[in-house]
């Protein structure tokens, strides 16, 4: 006869081994909070829920594990997962829906009374999240794998990210009714974040008296913290200066407990997102945020790229412990800080490779002042690789053999996009900066607008000459149309990637990518986000189709191209056929009827 009981019995035994990390409850709870969710999850319904187990981390929270057990593995799974008292999985599911009210849940289904043959299924329901998706795999993990594999999840960082995003949005509507600049707005929150790095001011911060004593306290620990860092001389004394507004601004410096409060919001909800998620470009997330609302700086073409893609950047220039990475156009330093995560993951723990990787592997270079001292920060921020950031232009010649002299591998770049004006700086010539600065056979990979590899004529056809004679242009992929949305910047983009210092050969076919739809849906006030998790699979198939250069029609093709073609996969791919169906046909005709029921009415 089956014994529910041994069941239990090899549960129990596999988690006291690390009550260190854990605590065990068996049927209920003595924490309130979890009891009163139990008070309606009964399996039988209207009554109170009794799973086998309950298990909550000691330095977590927010996960909590739920574990319902059965004896005999036919009772593992119904079919609709409907049968709560029967069936493990079903009635593991079920209280995973009550429990995900308050706590994020790992519920897990444990059949069998033998060890060596246990059935086991492993479940992950976020907090207000309506489903539980599959999670893990059929074997039972140590405490801290199942703590590491929530906290590590593409499920977890899309619940943090959303959390942060809230966050920005009121942080922006806080700092705008204090009337701190949009322009301001980034340098105050990374100056926040440095100081927090110091022990003793955050455990001080709280007993300033006064505003401007904490204004002042907050400027000096940040000048010594970067002081500390062997940044000096002119970079120093610029940081200096974009931070010191702190010190004078009427709200921040005269206005009891704004600064303070800032500070504590700070530290609880992007401190907390930056321990977790080491290698995010947060500052450049935030810096976005402040501006969508703002004309400041739309007239100086800045655009930033999207995390998703900054790591999609390292992954096709195959970043590798080796590598040493240069940005000319740094901005908030999201590609650089992306190489840094691809880098230091490579060297496997090896700490004298990761401390050469930060110190010496990472270049950027950015014009302007004040975002010079937000890369600085977010460098810092990230445990280090600031020292080789270098604010000054990328075209001056002395810039251009300082990074020369560091003999970069891997070339990264999203520049400033040009206005109206002729006299701008084109955005090819900031690519020809860069390839120009890599190793020979060094990889080069930007991101410009479309306009820029359809040019036929005048001067940027000259600069799509002047690539080929000294490069080789090895793939151009066409970007989604509303990649920039979350920068309130309507540009339609391309990238693209060279081998450095080895002129086109003449019959060499480059791969083109019709690269246009990478998963993520435009969301009010959260902007455009991968809402589904699709990305990392389609991030999967554009890199093993641009390495293995594989054709599929409606999607990449190569082609021999010269500085007269356009360089879009659109002017050359195959249609596939075998997509369209009849609801195509019909949405076509539909929409040329509409078009000429408008027509006729103008």
């Amino acid at each position: 006869m089956v014994n529910e009981r041994k069941t239990e019995s090899i549960i129990r035994s596999h988690f006291e081994q690390f009550k260190n990390l854990v605590e065990i409850e068996e049927q209920a709870s003595d924490i309130p909070k979890i009891d009163k969710l139990l008070k309606t999850a009964s399996k039988k319904g209207g009554g109170k829920g009794k799973p086998e187990f309950l298990i909550t981390f000691k330095n977590n929270s927010n996960l909590l594990i739920v574990i319902e057990c059965k004896a005999d593995i036919s009772k593992h799974e119904s079919k609709n997962k409907d049968k709560f008292s029967n069936y493990a999985v079903d009635g593991a599911l079920l209280y995973s829906v009550y429990l995900s009210k308050e706590f994020d849940v790992l519920s897990i289904a444990v059949s069998g009374e033998d060890i060596k043959h246990l059935k086991i299924s492993h479940f992950l329901q976020l907090k207000n999240e309506k489903k539980a998706i599959p999670f893990f795999g059929d074997k039972l993990l140590t405490a801290q794998n199942y703590l590491d594999g929530y906290l590590k999840s593409p499920e977890k960082f899309r619940q943090d990210y959303n959390a942060l995003l809230d966050f920005a949005k009121q942080l922006n509507e806080k700092l705008h009714s204090n009337k701190i600049l949009e322009s301001q707005r980034g340098l105050l929150i990374s100056c926040i974040l440095i100081a927090l790095e110091n022990p003793a001011f955050k455990n001080s911060y709280k007993s300033h008296r006064t505003p401007q004593d904490l204004s002042n306290a907050l400027i000096q620990t940040v000048f010594n913290e970067l002081k500390n860092a062997n940044i000096s001389g002119k970079n120093l004394d610029n940081l200096n200066i974009q931070f010191s507004f702190i010190k004078t601004d009427t709200s921040l410096s005269t206005k009891d407990k704004v600064l303070k409060e800032l500070i504590d919001e700070i530290d609880e909800n992007i401190n907390s997102f930056i321990k977790t998620y080491k290698y995010f470009d947060v500052l450049g997330q935030l810096y976005i945020e402040f501006l969508r609302y703002a004309n400041s700086d739309k007239g100086l073409g800045i655009v930033l790229t999207p995390p998703h893609i900054t790591e999609f950047f390292s992954e096709l220039a195959q970043v590798n412990k080796n590598t040493i990475a240069y940005d000319n156009c740094a901005g908030t330093g999201g590609f650089l800080i992306s190489a840094m995560e691809k880098m230091v993951q490579d060297a496997k723990g090896d700490q004298e490779t990761i401390k050469n990787i930060k110190a010496k592997q990472l270049i950027g270079i950015e014009y302007q002042s004040h975002i010079f001292a937000l890369a600085v920060s977010n460098m810092y921020i990230h445990q280090d690789g600031k020292t080789n950031i270098i604010n000054g232009s990328c075209f001056n010649e002395e810039i251009i053999n300082i990074v020369k002299a560091q003999k970069p591998t891997v070339g990264f770049l999203n520049p400033p996009y040009k206005g109206d004006k002729k006299k701008d700086t084109d955005e090819l010539e900031f690519i020809l900066n860069n390839l120009e600065c890599l190793v020979d056979g060094g990889i080069c990979v930007a991101i410009v607008p479309m306009q820029s590899a359809l040019a036929q004529t005048e001067k940027v056809y000259e600069f799509k000459k002047q690539l080929l004679e000294k490069h080789t242009l090895e793939a151009v992929l066409s970007m989604p149309n509303e990649l920039f949305f979350n920068s309130n910047v309507n540009i339609v983009s391309c990238v693209m990637i060279f081998t450095a210092h080895k002129p086109h050969p003449k019959n060499k076919e480059t791969y083109f990518g019709y690269y246009k739809d990478d998963g993520f849906i435009k969301r009010k006030i959260k902007g455009r986000i991968d809402a589904y998790g699709k990305w990392d699979k389609i991030k999967e198939k554009w890199i093993s189709y641009f390495i293995n250069r594989k054709s599929e029609d409606g999607f990449s093709v190569n082609k021999v191209v010269s500085a007269e073609d356009e360089w879009v996969a659109e002017a050359y791919m195959e249609t596939d056929y075998s997509t369209l169906s009849m609801e195509n046909f019909e949405q076509s005709v539909l929409n040329f009827i509409a078009f000429k029921v408008f027509s006729s009415k103008k």
